[in-house]
C-alpha cells in the first residue's frame, strides 16, 4: 500500500566536476604556458561568475556517482546495499541522510532518519559522550525525557561508562563506533541507516550490532543495511539491491541478489597467465596459466566456507622432466603460509614429462576463514628438489560464508586462518547439551539452502 512506503527516490543523480591536470611535457614554449594560464583564468573567472565551485587543474570532467536511481522501501523492511568499490553506495546514502542533495530526480522520506555512515559523522568533538547522546536525540526530534529513559541502555551497549564525560575526540576510532551505534539504534528512528562502519567496531560489538539492527526490524522500523559481508546480508535482509557504476543493477530477495553479485564478480575473474607475474627458478619449466574453478568447472574467484575449490595450472616443460613434484601454495593476503600443497604428499609419480602439461588440485571443502588468500603455483625437480619454475603471486580468491554455515554471521577473519572441526560436550547445566559437531553439520546440506 502506498502508505506503507517510508522512502522513495525516482531518477536520483548525484553530478561530481573534478579537475585532471594535463601531462607536461618537459620542454614546454613561453607562449603555451601564457595560453594555458589564460584559458584556465578564463574557466575559473566564468566559474565563479555562475556560482560554481572553482576546481584546480587544465580541464574539468562530469562524473556521475550516481544515475538515473528509483526505488521504494516500505515501513519494517530490511534493505540490503551490495556493490564493489565506487559503486555509489555511500554517495546514496548520504542523499537518503540529507548530507548531500541530488543533482536530479528526487526523494521522499517519511519518518525520522538515524544515520551511521563514517566516523565522525554526526557527533560535536568538543562535546562529551553524554552531551552528544542528548544532542543526537534532540536532533531526531526527541524530547529531553525520551532520552533519558533510554540513556542507560544506551551507556551500557556502547560500555563507554568510564569516558562519558570525556571529550569524544578523544575516543579511538572504536569508542566512537560503539556509541554512535547505540544512540543511533537506541533513539527509535523510523529509518536506520548503517554504512559498512561496523568494519571498525571489535567482533564481539559487530555481533551486538547485528543483533540489534535484527531487533530493530523485528519492532516494525526500517533499515538500511550497506556491507561486504555477504553473510550478514542474507541474514538480516528482506530485499537487497546491487549498484554497479551508481546505476541500479538488481533488486530482489537477498540470497537471490548475492548470488548474482557473485556471478558478476566471476565474469570479471581474471585468473589467466601474466606477464608481470614474479618468478623464481631455473625456468627449464615455465606456469603458462592458472585457473580457479567451481565444481561446475566455470572460472570462480568468491567461494563459501564449505564449497569446493579447484586449481588448474597449465605449465610448460621445455626439458624432459623425470617425476617432477607439483605444488601450489596458498598464503593470506598478508604472506602468511596458510598450506605448501604438493602432488610428493601422496607419492604420485607422473613419469616422465615434457611439453604442455595441465595439473588440477582439488580442495573438497574450504575451512579457511573469510578473507583474501594468494595462489602460487610451483614445480620442482624430483631428483634434486629444486624449483624450476615458481610463480609467487599468481592469482587470489576470496573466502566468504553463508548464512546458515555453523553459526552464520559470527564467522570472521579475526578467528584465525584454517577452521578445525571440534565436538562439544557440556555437564552440570539444568539441561544437558552435546554436540557432535561431525553428526550436527552437514555442509553439503548447508549449502544447499
Amino acid at each position: 500500500m502506498a502508505e506503507d512506503v517510508v522512502i522513495r527516490a525516482e531518477g536520483l543523480g548525484k553530478k561530481y566536476v573534478i579537475g585532471h591536470a594535463a601531462e607536461r611535457e618537459r620542454y614546454v614554449a613561453l607562449r603555451d604556458v601564457l595560453i594555458r594560464g589564460a584559458h584556465n583564468f578564463w574557466r575559473k573567472t566564468v566559474d565563479m561568475a555562475r556560482g560554481r565551485a572553482i576546481l584546480p587543474g587544465d580541464s574539468v570532467e562530469e562524473f556521475w556517482a550516481l544515475k538515473d536511481v528509483s526505488f521504494e522501501v516500505k515501513r519494517g523492511e530490511v534493505l540490503g546495499i551490495i556493490g564493489r568499490n565506487g559503486a555509489g553506495k555511500s554517495t546514496l546514502l548520504k542523499i537518503l541522510s540529507r548530507i548531500t542533495e541530488p543533482s536530479e530526480g528526487r526523494v521522499t522520506i517519511n519518518g525520522r532518519v538515524a544515520s551511521l555512515l563514517e566516523v565522525g559523522t554526526g557527533f560535536h568533538p568538543e562535546l562529551t559522550g553524554r552531551e552528544n547522546i542528548y544532542l543526537n536525540g534532540a536532533i531526531l526530534g526527541m524530547t529531553r525525557a525520551e532520552i533519558r529513559r533510554k540513556f542507560d541502555e544506551i551507556v551500557a551497549f556502547a560500555e563507554v561508562e568510564k569516558f562519558l564525560d570525556t571529550p569524544v575526540k578523544r575516543y579511538s576510532s572504536g569508542m566512537y563506533v560503539r556509541l554512535a551505534f547505540a544512540v543511533a539504534a537506541h533513539l527509535e528512528p523510523e529509518i536506520l541507516i548503517v554504512d559498512e562502519v561496523l568494519a571498525v567496531g571489535d567482533i564481539q560489538f559487530q555481533q551486538k550490532c547485528l543483533g540489534k539492527m535484527s531487533e530493530v526490524a523485528g519492532g516494525g522500523r526500517t533499515v538500511l543495511f550497506v556491507s561486504h559481508n555477504l553473510g550478514a546480508i542474507e541474514t538480516l535482509c528482506n530485499d537487497t539491491m546491487i549498484l554497479e557504476n551508481g546505476r541500479l543493477a538488481f533488486r530482489g530477495k537477498a540470497n537471490d541478489a548475492v548470488a548474482f553479485y557473485l556471478s558478476e564478480l566471476n565474469l570479471r575473474a581474471e585468473v589467466a597467465d601474466s606477464k608481470n607475474w614474479l618468478r623464481t627458478g631455473t625456468q627449464v619449466a615455465r606456469i603458462l596459466s592458472v585457473r580457479l574453478e567451481n565444481d561446475t568447472g566455470s572460472p570462480q574467484t568468491l567461494f563459501r566456507m564449505g564449497e569446493p575449490l579447484i586449481i588448474v595450472v597449465k605449465v610448460r616443460f621445455l626439458v624432459d622432466a623425470e617425476n617432477p613434484i607439483f605444488g601450489v601454495n596458498i598464503m593470506t593476503d598478508t604472506g602468511v603460509m596458510v598450506a605448501d600443497c604438493r602432488s610428493s604428499h601422496y607419492n604420485l609419480q607422473v613419469g616422465n614429462v615434457v611439453g604442455i602439461i595441465t595439473y588440477q588440485m582439488r580442495i573438497d571443502s574450504i575451512t579457511l576463514y573469510p578473507r583474501t588468500y594468494i595462489v602460487a603455483p610451483w614445480v620442482a625437480d624430483s631428483a634434486d628438489s629444486f624449483e624450476l619454475d615458481w610463480v609467487h603471486n599468481a592469482a587470489s580468491f576470496l573466502v566468504t560464508t553463508g548464512p546458515k554455515f555453523l553459526a552464520g554471521t559470527s564467522i570472521n577473519a579475526n578467528h584465525g586462518i584454517a577452521f578445525i572441526s571440534t565436538s562439544w560436550k557440556f555437564s552440570n547445566l539444568d539441561v544437558e547439551v552435546s554436540l557432535e559437531s561431525h553428526d550436527s553439520i552437514d555442509l553439503d546440506e548447508e549449502l544447499d539452502d
